[in-house]
């Protein structure tokens, strides 16, 4: 009988054809393995073995800012993430393997997510990855992540840019484009007319302002003045003046990260009164206390539940997990930390006491519907794989914490 035998998913492609009419054709076999051998090193060794486990523990790679301009983000997410290891842990890890963190400081530079990653898949020491911070640094990393075959759980990002397709990618928060459309039909629901947009000056934030003059186009609006805000806030007082002289009655911010803070204090002070909303990316959980009452009345887009309300049981989890590790102060980035690690925890879990890569992206795709405790994830059986579309909005206090 003629049978074809395909190698595994995530291996180097070689067919061959045994005990049958049709012999195996030795230059197409010999130009299918010099391909594989041709392949850069890192990308061999990562398809010739799934690394980072063994019988006793489960390693799980990430690349984020821990120090530069968005140092907040990662803090926060390491906190959260870290939190959902441990109560899992506590509980006798996943099949009796105990999940180990590697997070990686890149500095929210895009070569250096590239080289961390490059080195966790040429050492072999990460079976999957998990919430690599920032869109230019996904953007970067994503062929890295195709070509290996390796599974990525819930990037720190929203860009709809990077959710096309991609077999290997499995994205919990819902995206910028969904965070920008609801603010703008905020907005201009409220009669506000006159709207000014300042952005964070790279791929994050020039890919947001597309998305808001859409919504804007959509409702009937336009943007009164579009700023550019470099990552290290050091044209400000430019950005400031260009702002003041056009005098929106509402300022939508798609900004991230230490940049931020200073941008809402400069423009409470010339233009006291006005509106302003940002999406979820534009503050982390310490400057949400940093702007204390200059940040009152501040509206910003939610994609998780609040942190301090313990009206959801996936709250209640969070909160109880960081308790445990004497941290009392709950925020936004390390709820989202700790839900990412959950989710990533439950396609272990469903994929079984003998995981395989391969059999990790299955199982993380046949997630349908699967109610945390308030926060619902459903990939849906099929990439583009996005887990939720939870989006609420909130608006700032003195005290850095949502109003009811």
């Amino acid at each position: 009988m003629l049978r074809r035998v395909h190698s595994p998913p995530g291996r180097p492609l070689l067919t061959f054809f045994i005990s049958g009419a049709r012999p195996v054709q030795r230059r197409q076999f010999v130009l299918s393995t010099t391909a594989a051998l041709a392949a850069p090193a890192f990308l061999r060794n990562a398809l010739a073995q799934e690394g980072g486990i063994s019988g006793k523990s489960l390693t799980i790679g990430c690349s984020a800012a821990l120090s530069g301009p968005l140092a907040g983000f990662g803090s926060d997410l390491r906190q959260g993430a870290e939190a959902a290891i441990a109560q899992i842990n506590a509980r006798g890890g996943v099949h009796g393997r105990a999940l180990q963190l590697n997070m990686v400081d890149d500095g929210y530079v895009p070569q250096r997510t590239i080289d961390n990653v490059k080195q966790m898949l040429g050492q072999g020491s990460a079976f999957a990855l998990f919430s690599c911070v920032g869109t230019p640094n996904n953007t970067a990393i994503l062929p890295m992540v195709e070509e290996a075959g390796i599974p990525y759980v819930a990037p720190l990002t929203g860009a709809s840019s990077l959710r096309k397709n991609a077999r290997n990618v499995f994205h919990v928060r819902a995206s910028y484009t969904e965070e920008v459309q609801r603010l703008v039909q905020r907005l201009m629901g409220m009669g506000v007319k006159e709207i000014g947009i300042v952005f964070l000056d790279n791929a994050y934030g020039r890919e947001l302002l597309e998305d808001a003059n859409r919504a804007l186009a959509t409702a009937g609006g336009k943007a009164s003045v579009q700023a550019a805000l470099a990552t290290d806030g050091k044209n400000l007082d430019a950005v400031l003046a260009q702002v003041d002289a056009a005098h929106p009655s509402a300022v939508l911010l798609v900004t991230a990260g230490a940049a931020t803070v200073p941008l809402v204090r400069g423009l409470r002070k010339v233009l006291p009164g006005v509106l302003m909303a940002g999406v979820s990316a534009s503050l982390t959980g310490d400057a949400y206390k940093q702007l204390g009452e200059t940040g009152r009345g501040l509206a910003v887009t939610m994609v998780m539940p609040d942190p301090n309300k313990g009206k959801n049981a996936v709250v209640r989890d969070y909160q109880a997990a960081m308790k445990v590790r004497g941290q009392q102060e709950f925020g936004l980035g390390s709820l989202e930390g700790y839900v990412n690690m959950r989710v990533l925890a439950e396609g272990l879990e469903r994929a079984g006491s003998d995981p395989t890569r391969s059999k990790l992206r299955s199982a993380l795709a046949g997630i349908r519907n699967w109610d945390m405790g308030g926060f619902v994830v459903d990939y849906c059986g099929q990439a583009p794989y996005v887990g939720s579309r939870y989006i609420d909005l909130g608006v700032l206090g003195s005290a850095g914490k949502f109003l009811a």
